[in-house]
């Protein structure tokens, strides 16, 4: 599905961003990234994307090496970038021009519903609150079915109350769709709630400290035991990557 062999990362001013990153994302998984700032999240996603390009060895999805965008892969950015001159629908269907009309409608039609904004079809994005203009973003980038969606913390400027519901919206549409999700966040809670696996990283340079699988049936409490108890497990190796006393990183294959 989606792999990433090796990839270093070194911006112009000599930044190195990522170091030697290697990870295997199978079809259908969610798998969340969290770390400290600095740690090469986004920069990996931009790669992911293909917005960017390594430094040094590639990301391939089934087979293909990824050096430009590719409409397999969607990504959601931290605010909603809704285009203003057009309506909720419209936004929706803004990378569906090459389809015909009845596909385009009919595509637009059903990723609404299932994001409860039917009847927010033919409004403006100014008459949105910020979750709806954000299931706007989810919609649109979901509805050419991509194989790939790149989530860079889409929630976090919302509120718990609002974040909690658009989760629930998130994995509606996973349920029916079935795209390999990869989310950026801050969050343990959210990671430990939505993920089947949590990557750690680690900084300066980016490189992953730990992998987590979460093993939890679905619909998941996140108010249960079950996922305090994970929570504490990804804050424990989050803790461990960022203290730098030995100067050594953690091995990229620990797990915990």
């Amino acid at each position: 599905m989606l792999y990433v062999e090796s990839a270093d990362k070194t911006y112009p001013n000599g930044t190195r961003a990522l170091a030697g990153l290697n990870l295997e994302v199978e079809e259908g998984e969610i798998v969340a990234v969290v770390g400290g700032s600095g740690c090469g999240k986004s920069t990996f996603l931009r790669l992911a994307a293909g917005l960017d390009q390594p430094t040094r060895g590639r990301i391939r999805l089934d087979g293909e090496t990824i050096t430009r965008p590719n409409p397999l892969v969607g990504i959601i950015f931290q605010e909603p970038r809704l285009l203003p001159w057009l309506t909720v629908e419209q936004n929706v269907g803004f990378g569906l021009a090459d389809r015909p009309r009845a596909e385009r409608e009919r595509l637009v039609r059903e990723v609404l519903e299932r994001v409860g904004l039917q009847n927010y079809a033919h409004c403006w994005p100014r008459e949105l609150s910020g979750g709806q203009a954000q299931r706007v973003a989810i919609a649109r980038a979901l509805a050419p079915h991509p194989k790939v969606l790149l989530l860079d913390e889409p929630f976090s400027a919302l509120d718990a109350f609002t974040r909690a519901s658009l989760h629930e919206h998130l994995l509606s549409l996973w349920h029916a769709f079935r795209p390999t999700l990869v989310l950026v966040t801050h969050d343990v809670e959210e990671a430990s709630v939505l993920a089947d696996r949590v990557l750690v990283m680690q900084p300066n340079p980016g490189r992953i400290a730990a992998t987590i699988d979460v093993d939890l049936a679905r619909p998941r409490d996140r108010y249960g035991t079950e996922i305090e108890a994970m929570k504490r497990r990804v804050l424990w190796a989050l803790d461990k990557s960022l203290r730098r006393e030995s100067g050594e990183a953690l091995s990229p294959a620990a797990a915990i």
